[in-house]
Formats: structure tokens, sequence, C-alpha cells
């Protein structure tokens, strides 16, 4: 990728980018006792595998098939936290579950920080643009509210933006958004480098004329130092 202008300041996607969500399994397994609902043991791992296929798990695996019923609830589920809620409940509805109650603790779970875990070098490329006068955003297709996972993991203390498209009522790749996240950062689009890992929805902030970085979205373990680049494009 070829930097044009000198970088001023970065914007990163959330999942998959600095954090990545649990398994599917643990995720099932901390809803079970959030709520209080029993699953045999050997029931778990199935129901899991059957809900990860369903995609009900944000910041998951998409879904393997969308029901007609919500494919255009799909299509704009980060434009509003309502829409998010009801899309993921409803995936995770396709998937006989022992209580009711279980499919709201689900969707309630993922919302915690100890469902998410930084990437290994999420904390210390953040730490070392701050270091070097980088402004410094967090731009995210979501339906809630996500800087209190930021601020359990400590990372939000090196940033200066947190743009979220359900508050915005637009969802990446609209260049709009690229464009909320660029005036709160208060830099001129050709200054700032976007870091995600969906080429469509992230690396729609070129048509704004921002750089763009992928990164792949493996799993943490799998992925010690993908962030590091970073700091070679900004100098």
């Amino acid at each position: 990728m070829a930097v044009m202008t000198t970088i001023k300041g970065v914007l990163f996607d959330f999942s998959k980018t600095l954090l990545r969500i649990e398994p599917a399994e643990s995720w099932l397994r901390a809803a079970l006792a959030a709520s209080g609902t029993d699953l045999a043991e050997a029931e778990i791992a199935p129901r899991a595998a059957a809900l990860e296929r369903a995609g009900a798990l944000p910041g998951g695996a998409s879904p393997a098939e969308i029901p007609a019923a919500l494919a255009d609830l799909w299509e704009i589920r980060d434009r509003d936290a309502r829409h998010h809620r009801a899309v993921y409940t409803g995936l995770a509805r396709q998937v006989p579950l022992p209580g009711p109650e279980l499919y709201d603790a689900l969707y309630d779970r993922h919302m915690t920080a100890a469902a998410w875990q930084p990437y290994p070098d999420a904390a210390e490329v953040l730490a070392e643009l701050h270091r070097r006068g980088i402004r410094i955003g967090v731009l995210s297709n979501i339906g809630w509210d996500l800087r209190p996972v930021l601020r359990a993991h400590g990372l939000d203390r090196y940033l200066d933006a947190c743009v979220l498209s359900y508050q915005h009522g637009i969802q990446k790749p609209d260049p709009q958004l690229f464009a909320v996240a660029c005036r709160e950062l208060g830099l001129d689009p050709s200054a700032v480098l976007m870091v995600g890992d969906d080429r469509t929805a992230d690396g729609g902030a070129t048509a704004l004329g921002c750089s763009f970085l992928p990164v792949d979205p493996l799993p943490v373990d799998r992925r010690p130092d993908g962030l590091r680049p970073v700091l070679d494009l900004v100098g």
C-alpha cells in the first residue's frame, strides 16, 4: 500500500482488528451460567457449533444462510441498536435452547469485556502511536457501545475518537461515516490511515481519500504482531 501523504491519524476497526470475540462454546457456557440455565454437558459443544453456523455470535462467523425473514434486517443491523439485537437474537433462535431467556443472555454476554480478548500487540501499537503524537480513533460497524470494553482492557486511554455506526445511523463502507471519524480526529482524510479486517467495509475509507491497511481476521493466538506494520507506515 502506498501512503501518499504523511499519516497524522489512524482509525482502527474494533472486531477482528483490535480485539476478537471469544469462541462460541465459551460464549454459550457463560450465558448458561449467567441465566442459571442447565444444559447437558454433551449438548454444549453441538449447540455452540450450531449457533456459530447460524451466525448468532456478533463478531463471530457470518451466517451460513440468512433466513428470509431476517435478510433485510441483516443488511442494516449496524445502523440501530434495536436492529442489531433483533437480528442476532433472531439468528440464535434457529437453534433450540433450554429456555427462552437464554437468547437474550447470549446477546448480553457478547457485550461484556470478558467476552473480548485484545490482540497481543494492540496495546503496544496504540501506546506507541500515542507517544508519537498520532491521533487515534476506533471506527466500528456495531449496534452497542463498545467503549466500556475498550476501557476494561486499558485501550481507551489512547483514543481521541470513537465512532460507532449505530449512533449515526450509517455503516461502513458509506463514506459519510469515515468523514465523521476524520472530523472527530480533526484531520483531512488524506492524512488518515484506516486499519481493518474487512476489505469492503473498512476499505471503503479509500473513497474518501484515506489510506487503508488490511489485517487478517485470525484468532488472537495466531496473529501476535499483525498491527505492528501500522508503526512503519506512520514513520
